[in-house]
């Protein structure tokens, strides 16, 4: 049975005097919280953000501002019951060849409504499946995207990868489209589990992907994995990290499920009786955990492990981690821009989101029109907040005063969600200096938990979210 939403307050109940079992917190604090890949988060946008008010922070945009460009291809050729991404699925070309059509159309309009020719640092191409697109079609966007913005030499251009529909041929073609990095979705290598979610992809495809990647000079390989998925036990994860470090990736996101039907109806496919619990959630987590970070991987925020010379373990060692849509990162660039139905964009004013709607994008984008449906504005409390999640969610630990003093605010602004937090540092999820907050090495798992104590619109009434661990 899915648990309704219940309101962080609960941590405001007076703490156990004796620290709870850590195997046990799972259970105690077994919350539905963001994710926080966004602060405010996706449900709290709204539809006063139009066209007209994106044009307006596009043009006053510094042409020294680095850009970081998303590319979301809403396709696929079947529905993985686990996906919480938005996408059609398509049997024919012609509506992605269509759609393509009309994203070079919205690539021109927006670097027409720029005030200069700007430098494009990162491209990322997400959905769906950007594997849908032909291979020649990649080098079509490419050219076109050199055209309206300066894409740098070392510019990273990374695409998510379904290794089912990847050949040698089309990993030439991302290749020769400077493709320089490649997530691959895996969630699981057992059968079992893999028809339970409508996801049947062998070990040896992916292997085989892999190698034609690294083959064609793309060496930069990340792989997603899943815990909590229907039937997964802690001795089916154990191994599937095992087969993942002999693949040699150089960042791995582990992400727990999140069983959202009330989002996406094609979850209602999945057994709910058949999902782990939230004790056993923990303890996949934990035991994978250990598996990558017992192969030299770095535990990076949340659910990330890289390579000591990958880029993201330099950005956290450096304290310049970020996390956005696409998660953690080490992008830097100040602004994104989404491109396609449903994109998200980050300006310094704040969020943007693209039409969903496939023929209502289509037709603006005709008409010349940004085609924005929603999204917020930031007030200085929202960037202020912002910045603290952001923080906890990358380095896991902040120093509130510094904070204050960053920001030009009294020190005791915070002085109710360190409250809120003291039930946490009872239970050993968190450290407590002051208003000094660390999570500890064993409350990593708990992290939004933490950053939920921040969130100013969590108990507003909008939206539902996924379970915390």
């Amino acid at each position: 049975m899915v648990r309704p939403t219940r309101s962080l307050s609960i941590l405001c109940k007076e703490p156990s005097i004796m620290p709870v079992m850590i195997k046990d917190l799972s259970k105690k604090y077994d919350l539905m919280v963001p994710r926080y890949t966004s602060y405010p988060t996706a449900p709290h946008f709204n539809d006063s953000i139009t066209g007209d008010i994106y044009r307006g922070w596009l043009e006053g945009l510094d042409p020294q501002t680095p850009l970081s460009l998303y590319f979301h291809i809403p396709f696929c050729d079947e529905m993985c019951s686990f996906c919480g991404c938005y996408t059609k699925i398509v049997k024919r070309y012609d509506p992605v060849a269509d759609y393509l059509e009309v994203l070079l159309e919205e690539i021109d309009l927006v670097a027409r409504t720029l005030p200069a020719r700007f430098k494009a640092t990162n491209l990322h191409w997400g959905g769906g499946s950007p594997t849908m697109l032909k291979g020649e079609d990649w080098m079509r966007i490419i050219e076109r995207l050199r055209l309206r913005f300066d894409v740098p030499e070392d510019a990273a251009i990374a695409v998510e990868l379904d290794p089912r529909t990847a050949s040698e041929e089309y990993i030439q073609a991302l290749q020769l489209a400077g493709v320089n990095r490649a997530s691959i979705g895996v969630q699981s290598f057992d059968d079992d589990i893999q028809k339970a979610i409508n996801r049947v992809q062998p070990y040896e495809m992916t292997a085989q992907v892999i190698g034609w990647l690294r083959k064609h000079g793309i060496d930069h390989v990340n792989m997603d994995l899943m815990y909590g998925l229907p039937n997964q036990t802690t001795e089916m994860v154990i191994r599937e990290a095992e087969l993942t470090i002999g693949l040699k990736p150089a960042r791995v996101a582990l992400f727990g499920y999140a069983h959202v039907p009330w989002m996406k109806s094609h979850m209602k496919l999945i057994d709910e009786n058949a999902l782990p619990d939230a004790d056993a959630r923990w303890q996949q987590f934990e035991a994978s955990s250990a598996k990558f970070i017992k192969a030299g991987y770095k535990a990076i925020g949340l659910d990330h492990f890289s390579l000591p010379d990958d880029e993201m373990t330099e950005a956290l060692n450096e304290g310049v981690l970020h996390r956005n849509f696409q998660g953690y990162t080490a992008d830097t660039a100040p602004a994104m821009i989404g491109f396609g139905a449903s994109a998200i964009g980050q300006m310094s004013q704040g969020y943007i989101q693209n039409i969903s709607s496939l023929r209502q994008y289509r037709e603006n984008i005709a008409a010349g029109t940004l085609p924005i449906e929603r999204g917020i504005e930031l007030s200085d409390d929202d960037r202020l907040r912002a910045h603290v999640i952001e923080r906890i969610m990358c380095d896991l630990t902040i120093d509130l005063d510094a904070v204050c003093e960053q920001f030009d605010i009294p020190k005791a602004t915070f002085v109710p969600e360190v409250e809120k937090l003291m039930p946490l540092s009872q239970d050993g999820i968190i450290t407590l200096s002051g208003n000094s907050i660390t999570v500890t090495e064993s409350g990593r798992p708990f992290v939004r938990l933490v950053a939920a104590a921040f969130d100013a619109y969590l108990d507003s009434g909008k939206g539902r979210h996924s379970r915390a661990v």
